[in-house]
C-alpha cells in the first residue's frame, strides 16, 4: 500500500515537474503587422521586415534604411531564399560626398535667371565642399544655416558612361528640387530622405553629353536639420545566387518572438526571432543578444539533406556606407564570432533622429561544433554555400574598408540534416550607451558580464531556459490580454510589446540609480521626453514598477540638481544618446508637470507606499503648486496633442493638471500629511466642478473652453478611474464615450474635431474609460483594422489617418506601451 502511494506521489511529482518545464501551447495571432519585429535590442539595433513576405523587401532599420539579413535553405543541393533580398550593388560614376569629397558652386540667395541650365554663369557664386548641411546633421562639408541653398555641380561623363543605364543618387532634408542640364529630375514636398536612387528618364538621357554636364539643386530647410548631396551611379554586374524562394505559410507576432513558417522541396522551416525583453529580469532585458531559431521537418516523410545560411553586412554598424569598417572572425568563450564595426569608433559621436549607430561592434555568434562562418566579398560566401552547403571559416584579407568600393558580407551556415534544428545569435556591443551630463554610461548588462563574449556565452548556455521563459510569457500575456480586452486587443498588445521596450536603453547614473532612457523615434530624436514616458508608462507600471520609476529618475534629478530651474517639469534631457540638458525648442509646462505627478501617483499605488513620493517631495510640491496656479485654464502653450496647432483653454490639458494635483493630494494622504492632502484634493475637486461648467456643450464636452461645437478625446480622465481619485463626475466620461461612438471613422476615433487623424495610444486610453467591454471593443476594433490593413508599411505608427488608414507621421515609438492601460486597469481593480 505504501509503495503504491509513493508511486502515485512520484508520478504526480514528475508530471508536475514536466508541466512546469514544458513549453505551453503557442498562441495564435491573425494580425498582419504593418512591419514585423525581428531583432529588437535598442533604438539602434532594431531590424524589421516591412512586408508581408519575408523575401519581398530587404530587412530594414525602423528609420527605413536597409539593415540587410539574408536567409537561405538548401534542400538536397538546391537553394531557396526565405529571408531578405539579394541587394543590388552599384558602382559610382560621380561620387557623393560620403564616398569622396566634391566641390560645387553655391548660393544662399535666390539666383536670378535660369540657374538650372548648363550654360548659366555661376562664377560669382561661392565655392564649397559637399555636403551642405546644418551643424547637427554633419560637420563635414559646408555649413548651411540659412533657409535655402542653391548648388551647382559640374560633372564629366565619358562616351562609355553614357552607353550604360545611369541612375541618380541623392540625399536631402527638407524640400528638394534637382535638375540635370536644366531638366527636372526630382521635386519633393516636405520630406527628408537619404541615398534615394532613381533611374534617369529618356529626356535626361538625351540631354546628357560627353564631357561637361551640370547637376543643379535647390533645398529649402523648413525646420530642424538640413542636408544636400548627390551623385551618379550604375548597377554592378553581380550574379544572383538565390533567385528561387521558399513558400511562406505563416507570419505572426507574439510579445517576445516573431514566428515564420516556410515550405520548400518537401521540407518545412520554422524560423523564430526572439529578443528576450522580459521586464521582470533586467539583466535579460538589457543583454544585447537576440536569438534566431530554425527548425526543419520533412513534409513528405523522405530523408532530406538540409543546410541553412544567413548573411548580413557591416551596414548594421554604420550610419552611412562610406564609413571605413573592419571585420574579424575568431573564437572565444566556446563560441565562434564574426565582429564588425567602423575603424573610427567615435563613441557617442552622433545624436539625432534619423541616424544609426557607428560606434561599437555588431556580432554574429554560434557554436563552432555546429556552425561555420566567412567574411568575404558580395559573391564568394553565397557561391560557396550554393555549391557546397557549407562555409569554410575564413576571412578575405583583400576586402576594401569602404563598402562603396566593395561590399563585405558576414555569413553563417549550419548543417541541419541530422539535428533538424539550431540557433544563431546576433547582438551589438555599443561600449557606451548614453552620455548623462558629461558622464558616459554603459548599459547595465555590463554589471553581470566581463565582456560581450561572456554575455553571448551566457546567452548560449541559457538558450533553452530563456526560450521557455519567453514562450510562457507569450502565452500568459496573450491569455491575459484576451481576457481583458478581446482577441484583437491582445494581438495589438503583442505587436506593441517589443517596439515599446526597444525604443529605450537601460543604464545607471554614478549614484547607482536606474535610468531608462527613451528615444523619441521619428519625431525629433529627443532623449527622455516626458510626453513619451507618459503614454508608454502603463506597460511598465503593469510589468515592473522599477522601470516606470527609471523613466522619470533623470527628469526628477534634472530639477533637484538645480540644472533645470523652472517651476515645472522639463520636456526632455537632450537629443539621443546625449542627455546633457533639454534641447527641445519649447516648454510644455502644464503637460509635463501633470504627466510626472500622475505617473508618480501610479508608482505609489503600485507599491502601496508613498516612500517614492517622500524622496522627491520638494520637487513634486513645486510642480503641484505650478498646476494649482496655471492648470485649470491653461494659457496658449505646447502640449502633446498640438499637431493642428497649439491653443489656450485646452480642456483635456486642464484635466491632466487637475488629476496631477489630485495625485499629489493622494500621495500626501498616503504619507500621513492630512492637511496637505485635504488642501490639494479639495482644490482638485473644486477645479473639476468648474471644468464641467466651463466645458459642457450639450451631449459632449468641448475641445477648448471657448469653442462651442468642438470636441476632443478626454483620455486623461482615465486616471481618475484607475487611481480611484474620484475627482470628476463619472457621468462625464460616459457621456463622452457615447458621443465618441457617433464620430469615429473606419480606422478609429479622431484625436479631436479639427482633423481626421488620431493617436492610437490615446484611443486605447479613451476606450478604457468605457463602463462596459462592448464599448471598449467598439473603439479598439478600428485600431486593429488600421494595423491590419494600412498600406504604410513601417513599425507601428501611433499617428494615423482614420479615413484612409495611412500613417501621418511617427513610427517605432514607445508610446504604444500605452495600449496596456486596459490591462493596468485590471491590476488596480
Amino acid at each position: 500500500m505504501k509503495n503504491s502511494l509513493l508511486t502515485t506521489i512520484l508520478a504526480a511529482s514528475i508530471a508536475l515537474f514536466s508541466q512546469c518545464n514544458s513549453a505551453p501551447a503557442e498562441p495564435n495571432s491573425d494580425l498582419r503587422a504593418p512591419a514585423y519585429p525581428l531583432v529588437t535590442i535598442d533604438p539602434y539595433t532594431s531590424i524589421w521586415s516591412f512586408s508581408d513576405n519575408l523575401t519581398q523587401t530587404p530587412t530594414k532599420h525602423w528609420t527605413g534604411k536597409n539593415m540587410p539579413l539574408l536567409g537561405v535553405l538548401r534542400v538536397d543541393g538546391k537553394s531557396y531564399r526565405f529571408m531578405g533580398t539579394e541587394e543590388k550593388q552599384y558602382i559610382n560614376i560621380v561620387e557623393m560626398a560620403n564616398v569622396n569629397p566634391w566641390q560645387g558652386a553655391y548660393s544662399y540667395k535666390e539666383p536670378k535667371g535660369n540657374w538650372q541650365s548648363l550654360d548659366f554663369n555661376d562664377s560669382k557664386w561661392d565655392k564649397g565642399n559637399a555636403p551642405w548641411a546644418t551643424p547637427e546633421i554633419s560637420k563635414k562639408g559646408t555649413i548651411w544655416e540659412t533657409k535655402d541653398v542653391w548648388v551647382r555641380r559640374e560633372i564629366e561623363l565619358s562616351d562609355s558612361d553614357l552607353s550604360q543605364p545611369l541612375l541618380l543618387k541623392y540625399s536631402h532634408d527638407d524640400i528638394f528640387e534637382l535638375y540635370i542640364n536644366g531638366i527636372e529630375v526630382v521635386k519633393t514636398d516636405y520630406v527628408w530622405k537619404n541615398n534615394v536612387i532613381v533611374p534617369l528618364n529618356d529626356n535626361v538621357k538625351n540631354a546628357l553629353q560627353s564631357g561637361k554636364n551640370i547637376i543643379a539643386a535647390h533645398c529649402h530647410n523648413t525646420t530642424g536639420g538640413g542636408y544636400v548631396d548627390f551623385g551618379i551611379i550604375k548597377e554592378a554586374d553581380i550574379p544572383q545566387y538565390f533567385t528561387e524562394t521558399a513558400k511562406q505559410t505563416l507570419a505572426k507576432v507574439l510579445p517576445a518572438s516573431t514566428i515564420y513558417k516556410f515550405e520548400a522541396a518537401g521540407v518545412e522551416l520554422k524560423l523564430t526571432f526572439t529578443t528576450p525583453l522580459l521586464c521582470d529580469d533586467l539583466n535579460l532585458l538589457s543583454r544585447p543578444v537576440s536569438y534566431v531559431t530554425y527548425e526543419v521537418a520533412s513534409l513528405d516523410n523522405a530523408k532530406h539533406d538540409v543546410q541553412i545560411y544567413f548573411d548580413t553586412t557591416p551596414e548594421l554598424a554604420v550610419n552611412e556606407k562610406g564609413q571605413e569598417i573592419g571585420s574579424e572572425l575568431y573564437e572565444k568563450d566556446g563560441l565562434r564570432f564574426i565582429k564588425t564595426g567602423t575603424k573610427e569608433q567615435n563613441i557617442l559621436g552622433k545624436r539625432g533622429d534619423d541616424v544609426r549607430i557607428d560606434w561599437g561592434y555588431l556580432y554574429l555568434a554560434g557554436n563552432p561544433s555546429r556552425s561555420n562562418m566567412m567574411v568575404t566579398n558580395i559573391s564568394d560566401s553565397k557561391a560557396t554555400f550554393a555549391s557546397q552547403g557549407s562555409l569554410n571559416n575564413s576571412v578575405d584579407a583583400s576586402l576594401p574598408s569602404d563598402m562603396n568600393k566593395g561590399m563585405t558580407v558576414l555569413s553563417y551556415s549550419e548543417d541541419l540534416t541530422n539535428s533538424g534544428k539550431g540557433f544563431m545569435m546576433i547582438g551589438y556591443d555599443d561600449i557606451y550607451s548614453i552620455q548623462y551630463f558629461g558622464d558616459n554610461l554603459k548599459c547595465i548588462w555590463n554589471e553581470n558580464y566581463t565582456s560581450i563574449e561572456a554575455a553571448f556565452a551566457a546567452a548560449e548556455k541559457d538558450y533553452q531556459k530563456t526560450m521557455l521563459r519567453c514562450a510562457k510569457f507569450d502565452a500568459q500575456m496573450m491569455e491575459d490580454a484576451t481576457a481583458t480586452g478581446g482577441k484583437e486587443y491582445s494581438e495589438l498588445c503583442a505587436l506593441a510589446y517589443r517596439q515599446t521596450i526597444a525604443a529605450h536603453k537601460l543604464v545607471r547614473n554614478k549614484n547607482g540609480e536606474l535610468m531608462f532612457f527613451s528615444k523619441e523615434n521619428f519625431s525629433n530624436g529627443s532623449i527622455g521626453t516626458v510626453d513619451i514616458t507618459y503614454p508608454s508608462a502603463p506597460m511598465f507600471l503593469y510589468y515592473n514598477t522599477e522601470l516606470a520609476k527609471a523613466l522619470m529618475s533623470f527628469i526628477i534629478e534634472y530639477s533637484e540638481s538645480g540644472r533645470w530651474e523652472k517651476p515645472f517639469a522639463a520636456h526632455d534631457v537632450g537629443t539621443y544618446p546625449l542627455a546633457n540638458g533639454q534641447t527641445y525648442g519649447g516648454d510644455m509646462p502644464v503637460e509635463e508637470s501633470g504627466n510626472m505627478l500622475i505617473i508618480a501617483t501610479a508608482v505609489c499605488v503600485n507599491e502601496n507606499s508613498a516612500a517614492y513620493a517622500e524622496k522627491h517631495w520638494d520637487v513634486f510640491t513645486t510642480w503641484a503648486d505650478f498646476l494649482l496656479d496655471k492648470g485649470l485654464d491653461p494659457e496658449n502653450q505646447l502640449c502633446t496633442d498640438d499637431f493642428a496647432g497649439h491653443f489656450a483653454h485646452n480642456a483635456n490639458l486642464s484635466i491632466k493638471a487637475i488629476l496631477g494635483i489630485a495625485g499629489y493630494g493622494k500621495m500626501a494622504d498616503m504619507l500621513g500629511k492630512k492637511d496637505i492632502a485635504e488642501k490639494y484634493t479639495k482644490a482638485a475637486k473644486e477645479m473639476a466642478q468648474k471644468w464641467e461648467e466651463m466645458d459642457a456643450d450639450g451631449d459632449h464636452y468641448k475641445l477648448t473652453f471657448d469653442r462651442e461645437g468642438t470636441w476632443s478625446q478626454k483620455y486623461n480622465l482615465v486616471w481618475d478611474k484607475l487611481l480611484k481619485l474620484n475627482i470628476f463626475n463619472p457621468e462625464i466620461a460616459q457621456k463622452e464615450i457615447a458621443y465618441y461612438k457617433t464620430v469615429q471613422n473606419k480606422y478609429g476615433l479622431p484625436l479631436d474635431s479639427r482633423k481626421t487623424y488620431t493617436k492610437s495610444d490615446w484611443i486605447m486610453w479613451t476606450a478604457t474609460m468605457a463602463s462596459n467591454p462592448e464599448d471598449f471593443r467598439t473603439m479598439v476594433s478600428p485600431v486593429y483594422k488600421y494595423a491590419n490593413e494600412t498600406t504604410t508599411r513601417m513599425p507601428l505608427s501611433d499617428w494615423h489617418e482614420t479615413v484612409t488608414g495611412n500613417s501621418v507621421g511617427f513610427r517605432a515609438r514607445s508610446v504604444v506601451g500605452g495600449y496596456f492601460i486596459k490591462m493596468l486597469e485590471n491590476k488596480y481593480k
